[in-house]
């Protein structure tokens, strides 16, 4: 298998005038961006930088961060990214814990920087910046041809997970496994020589790594939009003629609600991609009328392994995540099980698990072997979801095993009630968690976005009529102006629970009465 600055070099070889990548007014070509890719080859050298060593950037999605994403595959250099909102406390966390030799920031994260007391001791780039090094500088230095110094079992790349109630993991992951996911995510999407992508999901995440490396392979384009604005998501849609959508529910749901959405021309995406959480039944519907894509894929997977299972035609059964892909075995086995043989019965609800062997898998996180003795499990990686299979052998998730409703005695997925409450015609955003209840443990509670009129009992009424179990029912509504969401569009279920949400503050009718027990 190729390293990948090796099979950049091959892209540049067989499309060398195909674009690459768009950023604003700036369009360049595959040799044209193999130039400034060069460009800061050499300069990480000149900063003294050696294979193995750790870069952390904090970037947008600009054609520079995409640029160094490239630059480090060649020189060896291990890119870290993180997100862009990072805190001090927590870049001091990540430096420390990656050994970073050097740091790349912008202006929306500048603040940050000058506050991380591990950062200042740290060679600087700055991206559209005066300080220290300059990135304009930089790119514009002439230097030679970069050639890959890199090998197939070189870490490319170390993701961070988010962390929750603890510090995050580190996620090391080698050229061939990066390789491996690219061309699994060009198969499964069934992507064709020169598709455009958008290019909007963070750098810092494994779709939009995948993205970006998977445009390389089949001289497709990257068109850079930096954060995600749904009204410039569409302008680019139209003018740059995108093809494909890979992105995250929330941002679907947002391009879909924008005022403009109606008048802009879409007909140039033919595929439709999801990942990085559930999709309801509402939201996959009203996708599939508006786009009528030629293929509608629900990715499955992680940071550590990036595809789990694929769905090729999600709107065919809504909820199924699919089957394993091209490079996967996965399994469900039994809630609490310490062993991949304890399998779960078909239907039954349990952890879901994934092959460690597979060629898109992690070898473990990075220096928590605490982490890896919960995860990592005789040759299997406990994933910490939860789902079933159907008899049809499809899968499907229904959230997280710390997410688990336990009501009554009884083991309630938030994923199913919120898929139900999504196909109300009133109700815009849902999330479901379980609250605690000094008779039943914990109630079903659902937290509701409104977009029109309606009340606790009617939504009660509806999810009575629809065929949900009645001890899965909310015993508790709340109308909230937002339902919170990490910045890849995760529910942030625990900021629920812990009461730290906006109410509503102008429902829809006065006589709204806003909660319900």
């Amino acid at each position: 298998m190729l390293d990948l600055g090796t099979s950049f070099v091959a892209s540049v070889a067989r499309d060398p005038n195909a674009l690459a990548i768009v950023d604003g007014s700036l369009r360049l070509s595959y040799r044209q961006w193999y130039a400034r890719i060069s460009s800061v080859v050499a300069a990480l050298d000149e900063l003294g930088l050696r294979p193995g060593d750790h870069m952390v950037s904090l970037l947008q999605n600009r054609w520079e961060a995409a640029t160094l994403h490239w630059a480090c595959q060649f020189s060896g250099v291990i890119i870290t990214p993180l997100n862009w909102r990072s805190t001090a406390d927590e870049l001091d966390y990540c430096i420390a814990n990656a050994e970073a030799k050097v740091i790349v920031y912008e202006a929306v994260s500048r603040d940050a920087v000058k506050t991380s007391a591990s950062a200042r001791t740290l060679p600087q780039i700055a991206v559209g910046l005066p300080d220290q090094h300059s990135f304009n500088a930089i790119v514009a230095q002439p230097a030679a041809d970069a050639v890959s110094r890199a090998d197939i079992e070189a870490t490319s790349v170390m993701l961070y997970t988010s962390g929750t109630t603890a510090r995050p993991k580190g996620v090391p992951r080698r050229h061939r496994a990066e390789r491996a996911a690219a061309i699994a995510h060009v198969g499964q999407n069934l992507y064709r020589s020169g598709e455009r992508t958008l290019g909007v999901m963070p750098l810092y995440h494994t779709m939009g790594v995948r993205s970006l490396i998977a445009m390389s392979l089949i001289g497709g384009a990257f068109v850079c939009l930096p954060r995600f604005d749904a009204g410039a998501a569409l302008d680019l849609i139209a003018a740059e003629k995108i093809t494909n959508l890979y992105l995250v529910p929330t941002l679907y749901h947002d391009l879909l609600r924008h005022p403009r959405f109606q008048a802009t021309d879409i007909g140039c995406v033919r595929k439709l991609g999801f990942a990085g959480a559930p999709m309801t039944d509402g939201l996959l519907t009203a996708l599939q009328a508006a786009f009528k894509p030629d293929l509608f894929v629900n990715h499955y997977g992680s940071s550590e392994i990036y595809t789990f299972t694929i769905d090729q035609n999600a709107p065919a059964k809504p909820g199924s995540a699919g089957r394993a892909g091209i490079n996967q075995m996965v399994r469900v086995v039994r809630l609490g099980a310490t062993s991949p043989t304890e399998f779960a019965e078909v239907g039954e609800e349990g952890e879901v698990i994934a092959l460690l062997a597979g060629d898109e898998a992690f070898d473990g996180y990075w220096r928590r072997p605490e982490a890896d003795a919960k995860a990592l499990r005789q040759g299997w990686y406990f994933t910490g979801d939860t789902g079933y299979f159907d008899t049809d052998g499809d899968l499907f998730v229904t959230g997280r095993v710390d997410d688990m409703i336990i009501t009554g005695g009884e083991n309630v997925s938030p994923v199913e009630i919120e898929s139900c409450l999504s196909l109300h015609p009133a109700v815009s955003e849902v999330a479901v968690v379980g609250l605690p209840d000094e008779r039943w443990g914990k109630i079903v509670s659902a937290f509701i976005k409104r977009k029109d009129a309606i009340e606790p009992d009617a939504l009660d009424r509806f999810c009575r009529t629809s065929g949900l179990a009645n001890f899965k029912r909310p015993r508790r509504y709340v109308f909230v102006e937002a339902v919170p969401k990490s910045p890849v569009g995760k529910i942030l279920r625990r900021l629920l629970v812990a009461g730290e949400f906006e109410p509503e503050r102008a429902p829809p009718t006065d006589h709204s009465k806003g909660t319900t027990t």
